[in-house]
């Protein structure tokens, strides 16, 4: 099975190719550049690079969200207008799912931390057990305190990895002792295609593809624009 994954949800915008268990080529970028900007020239790059003839793909695995809105409606319908174009369906991978995927076979509980703004992260909390992925807690949104609470009652050392951990380090600090945490390395710090595309294989095989009719992001809360115009809206009531 052959796939092409795209990552837009944060900053990072990344594009990987994959086949079966191998990973054939990813370009990641992590600089603050729109991904309307960026996304279609790493994929020309990309399918030049290892002379991939679109053609050939089984599937589009896409990154579905939680996180930046703007991001994730450039990704989503990037995979789209691919999906549709190749006749292909599209594997929705939970950013936060992807995320945690860059640490391998650990021991330890996976916390990716995302900064979703408002005093909240989006994250979510997994482990391995017998070497298989595990969601303990799925995708959510949260003041970071209370996923912390959650940690806490699984009495395990915890890995914190994603673009949420700077602005809360102080608060990781006040809460765990150094020997109760540890924070990922820089490589696997954000959001990857890799991890989109060998979850979205896996997702596959187990029936999860869908058409790119049906296919939507998943934002856990509303914009703010239209928290803005709920706001106004009421107001004027």
């Amino acid at each position: 099975m052959k796939v092409l994954a795209i990552e837009s949800s944060a900053v990072a915008a990344s594009i990987a190719v994959a086949e079966d268990d191998k990973l054939l080529c990813e370009y990641t970028t992590n600089y603050k550049k729109t991904h309307s900007q960026t996304l279609m020239p790493m994929i020309e790059e990309v399918t030049n690079m290892i002379n991939l003839d679109l053609s050939e793909l089984d599937i589009i695995a896409v990154s579905k969200g939680p996180g930046s809105f703007t991001g994730l409606r450039i990704g989503v319908a990037t995979a789209k207008g691919l999906a549709h174009t190749l006749e292909i369906p599209i594997v929705g991978v939970p950013t936060l799912d992807a995320l945690a995927y860059n640490i391998a076979c650990t021991d330890k509980i996976i916390c990716p931390l995302m900064d979703a703004r408002r005093s909240q992260v989006y994250t979510g909390l997994y482990s391995y057990k017998n070497n298989i992925f595990n969601t303990v807690l799925p995708s959510t949104v949260v003041p970071v305190e209370d996923i912390f609470e959650e940690i806490k009652k699984l009495s395990r050392e915890v890995i914190f990895l994603g673009d949420g951990v700077a602005p809360n380090i102080d608060r990781i600090k006040n809460n765990f002792s150094d020997n109760e945490y540890v924070l990922a390395p820089l490589n696997n710090n954000i959001q990857r295609a890799s991890s989109v595309a060998a979850l979205g294989i896996l997702n596959a095989l187990k029936g999860e593809s869908e058409s790119y009719m049906n296919f939507k992001p998943i934002y856990l809360r509303k914009s703010q624009a239209e928290r803005e115009f709920e706001r106004k809206h009421n107001t004027c009531i």
